[in-house]
């Protein structure tokens, strides 16, 4: 759940807290770039632009989670969203340090294709694998995680951790950190019996 759900809910709510920095952050860039500071209704734009992009690439990664779990199995699905995770977290990281806030909104595009991604294959992952017994306990981790998520997201703004101005850019590629769990642990796990049995033809592996 940590390296599935739990990061959308992550990314949903870790937004919230840098908003002001994030504007001023706009606005001194684009002072930089065009020697001219940006109309209140610029900087609301760019700033809806950056909010709401996450679900549009949520709905790319949500429509591109059937095709690549029976492609390539649910584990080998889940550990490519890893490579939208890092590189959005990479993006929205050394935004700052390159004055660019077009690489928020690209690492935050990335992020939702992740988001999209994990949420959808790890329902699908955690069912096939659990017990009968346990099949409906199992399924509700996707909702305990996303709600997880976004009260570890809630906490990493306080003022007290990351919600301050000099660290808002570390709080925005946190994403990272659940992916690299993932990137350690999960190919140690078994891939979905239903995946080994209906799409390899592999009864073997399933039993």
């Amino acid at each position: 759940g940590i390296t599935g759900a739990f990061r959308y809910g992550l990314q949903v709510s870790i937004i919230n807290s840098p908003a002001e920095y994030i504007k001023t952050f706009i606005s001194e860039t684009w002072l930089k770039r065009f020697g001219s500071p940006p109309s209140a209704e610029m900087i609301t734009l760019m700033w809806s632009f950056i909010v709401s992009i996450y679900s549009i690439g949520g709905l790319l990664g949500s429509s591109s989670a059937g095709y690549l779990s029976v492609r390539f199995g649910r584990k080998q699905a889940m550990l490519f969203s890893n490579i939208p995770a890092l590189l959005g977290a990479a993006l929205m990281g050394l935004s700052r340090l390159c004055g660019s806030f077009e690489m928020i909104i690209a690492g935050r595009l990335f992020s939702g294709v992740c988001g999209g991604l994990a949420q959808n294959i790890h329902i699908m992952y955690a069912g096939e694998c659990a017990p009968r017994k346990l099949r409906g306990l199992i399924a509700i981790t996707a909702s305990t995680s996303i709600a997880a998520g976004k009260f570890i997201g809630f906490a990493l703004g306080l003022r007290e951790v990351l919600g301050v101005e000099a660290l808002w850019p570390i709080l925005l590629a946190a994403n990272a950190l659940p992916a690299l769990v993932q990137l350690l642990t999960l190919p140690f796990f078994p891939d979905s019996p239903r995946y080994l049995l209906i799409d390899k033809k592999d009864k073997e592996g399933c039993i």
